[in-house]
């Protein structure tokens, strides 16, 4: 399959100028230590907003961006330079006799920055300086050991723990899928891999990302309500064509995923305002 300019694999150049981007609710919504110390694989990625968040600030090691979108993935590149552009230092503790108190003794209550599980202060400078000098550019990656690098090297910590790749995932592997990953994110993309690929298409997915999760893993799923495939179908004809030969509901996901090895679903409740507000769900993979 190859991208063009009608979205019809979901695949919408400014999205995040729709949808709310800092912060993403639906990562909100999930677990704290759900990406601590893990290989993350984001199905989907669009820019990369999500990618890179969870890269920065959630305390993954390695995190992959993959969509069908040449265009998109590049963008996706280029907002990981903006986002590191943007980044802080590293937090540094502060001194034991200042901290006992929770004050600075020379001015008072100390006032500390927001700092991510990563320990960098995201959104340090101001979008203006970005805009106004241009990207930094981004350090070359090291090799050198350090005491909480969970890979044994820097490259753990963004933006170095970020990458993204062209491909049509459902397809075939990217390379690297040949290591498990610790979690699976899947937003924003059931529909239209459903209205893409048939019934056959979609559990082809389905058993994709039950092949690269290592037992344990967790699926992170959006699934899209099946009253929205009504205006996505009718950007193509052969989106309606298959369309009319569906017989899987969103209502059938989860017995889908459990018949393949993932545990029952964990309903993290529904976030999102307007047309983006749908359900965040968790699959454990448990064979």
């Amino acid at each position: 399959m190859h991208p063009t300019e009608i979205p019809i694999y979901g695949n919408y150049h400014g999205y995040y100028h729709k949808r709310p981007s800092a912060s993403d609710s639906r990562l909100a919504c999930l677990p704290p230590k759900l990406f601590h110390d893990a290989r993350v694989l984001d199905v989907g990625c669009n820019e990369g907003f999500v990618t890179c968040e969870i890269a920065q600030t959630l305390g993954a090691t390695r995190v992959v961006g993959v969509d069908i979108d040449d265009t998109l993935v590049r963008a996706a590149w280029k907002h990981r330079r903006t986002v590191w552009s943007q980044q802080g230092p590293p937090a540094q503790p502060p001194h034991r006799d200042a901290c006992d108190e929770g004050r600075d003794p020379a001015s008072g209550p100390r006032k500390r920055r927001r700092t991510s599980d990563s320990g960098c202060m995201p959104a340090y400078f101001p979008e203006a300086f970005e805009h106004m000098f241009g990207p930094l550019p981004v350090p070359d990656a090291v090799q050198r050991r350090t005491d909480d690098d969970t890979e044994g090297s820097a490259n753990a910590r963004f933006p170095h723990n970020v990458s993204f790749r062209a491909a049509d995932w459902v397809a075939g592997p990217i390379p690297e899928d040949e290591a498990e990953y610790d979690v699976v994110v899947a937003f924003s993309v059931s529909k239209w891999i459903h209205l893409n690929g048939g019934d056959d298409g979609l559990l082809a997915f389905f058993r994709r990302v039950h092949s690269v999760l290592r037992v344990g893993g967790t699926f992170v799923f959006e699934p899209q309500e099946w009253d929205t495939y009504a205006k996505a179908k009718r950007m193509d004809v052969r989106l309606k064509e298959n369309a009319a030969a569906l017989k899987l509901r969103p209502g059938d996901f989860e017995r889908e995923l459990q018949d393949l090895g993932f545990g029952p679903a964990e309903h993290m409740g529904t976030v999102g305002d307007g047309g983006f507000r749908r359900p965040i769900d968790l699959y454990v993979k448990v064979r």
